[in-house]
């Protein structure tokens, strides 16, 4: 393929995935503070004008700010690939360090600072003006910025290793140097979910057992009617950062449990509680966490191979202002070339994985409604939408290309039918 072509390509995938990103977030806008106003009848019994009006606010804030860092991204981006920057960054670090692991480290390093740097701002304006003004916040800015060093440090820790290997690969496997890096990839990946719920996430949050014994008994009785098998139940102090709610699942083998947001115990009845649970429960039965793992890393094997394929095609870099060394030493480059356009043409499948997501969700809905009582579940929901400032009433195309659970009034009138 011609550079010039390749790069007219890459403009175009630009500008329509930022019109489309602008476009969904303003008609979200205007649909949700259109129906402000007034309770959808479906909610009108449950849910308080104000709670409703709050949740509409909420979500217009967000979605302005994100229309923000829409257009700050996209800037960003431009200025990266087609305006130079990192063909900057690679000779200046290059003519320093030279074009060896440690300059193809330092380059990766380099974006990768200077994208988490943008980005902060945001992070921080979020939590500290959004999510305070509609009383979800409880973190403090001491534990924010805590929170992002520890999360560099585990970057390094885990990231840097992880990268050498593959620039390793990339330089002396051959050909198939991608087969080799997607194997190691997998084996991360599972070895990371074995890790995160004993090492990774007790460095951000607290675990304790429950000591709930009523409600230890009725989780038991549903997980032996699931026939799941957990090695704990534990709560987290979600409240120390949050006053959103939740319950999850996490790691497989002897590190599998079950956590409850100390904020979901504290607002649901025991029944309710039970029916959350049937509900993540119904992932695991329906095999959807196997699925979606395996998606994706058949995903991954296809993008390490078109990767491999790119790194031989001067176009590419050039297609996304870069010039190639003639001496070698490219692989730092093409993997950030490629980590900083891959979203860009992977967006326009966005729509595919939220609609597979929702019918995850639905079918774990009905799960949980043929363990619990689906009445249970359909209040749960209506205090978790209401506790966590989620619309009811969301723009139907926003929804579809977006929403990775089903609007609300979509599982309350499906979860209806098992009442």
């Amino acid at each position: 393929m011609p550079t010039l072509y390749f790069t007219a390509l890459f403009v175009v995938a630009i500008v329509a995935m930022v019109g489309t990103k602008l476009w969904l977030a303003s008609r979200q806008i205007r649909f949700v503070a259109a129906h402000r106003e007034q309770v959808p009848s479906q909610f009108s019994g449950t849910i308080a004008l104000t709670a409703h009006q709050r949740a509409a606010d909420y979500t217009v804030e967000r979605t302005r700010l994100t229309m923000i860092e829409i257009v700050v991204g996209a800037a960003v981006l431009v200025g990266l690939t087609l305006l130079g920057g990192v063909q900057t960054l690679d000779l200046a670090i290059s003519g320093w360090i030279g074009r060896g692991y440690a300059g193809q480290i330092a380059l990766v390093i380099a974006v990768i600072a200077i994208t988490s740097a943008i980005d902060l701002p945001f992070e921080y304006y979020r939590q500290f003006v959004v999510e305070q003004r509609f009383g979800f916040n409880r973190m403090s800015r001491g534990l924010f910025f805590y929170d992002r060093l520890k999360g560099v440090a585990l970057g390094a820790a885990f990231g840097l290793p992880l990268l050498f290997v593959v620039l390793w690969l990339m330089n002396r496997a051959g050909g198939l140097w991608w087969l080799s890096a997607w194997i190691v990839w997998v084996a991360f990946q599972l070895f990371g979910l074995w890790i995160f719920p004993t090492f990774i996430a007790p460095l951000f949050n607290k675990f304790e057992p429950l000591k709930d014994e009523a409600l230890i008994e009725r989780i038991k009785s549903l997980m032996q009617r699931c026939g799941f098998a957990a090695k704990g139940l534990f709560v987290m102090d979600g409240s120390r950062r949050s006053a959103h709610g939740n319950a999850y699942f996490s790691g497989f083998g002897a590190t599998k449990r079950i956590v409850f947001f100390d904020t979901l115990l504290e607002r649901l009845s025991g029944s309710e509680i039970e029916a959350v649970l049937a509900h993540e429960l119904g992932h695991f039965k329906r095999r959807h966490v196997l699925k979606r793992m395996l998606v994706s890393f058949a995903v991954s094997l296809v993008m390490l191979a078109l990767l491999g394929w790119l790194t031989q095609c001067v176009w590419f870099y050039e297609g996304l202002g870069v010039r190639p060394s003639l001496i070698g030493g490219n692989s730092g480059l093409a993997l950030v070339l490629f980590f900083l356009a891959l979203p860009v043409f992977m967006f326009f499948v966005t729509p595919l994985n939220s609609l597979s997501s929702r019918k995850h969700e639905f079918e774990a809905d009905e799960f949980a409604a043929g363990q619990t009582d689906a009445r249970d579940l359909i209040n749960a929901l209506v205090k978790l939408y209401e506790d966590n400032a989620s619309t009811l009433t969301p723009d139907p195309l926003y929804t579809a290309f977006y929403y990775s659970h089903p609007p609300a009034s979509q599982r309350i009138d499906r979860l209806l039918r098992h009442a």
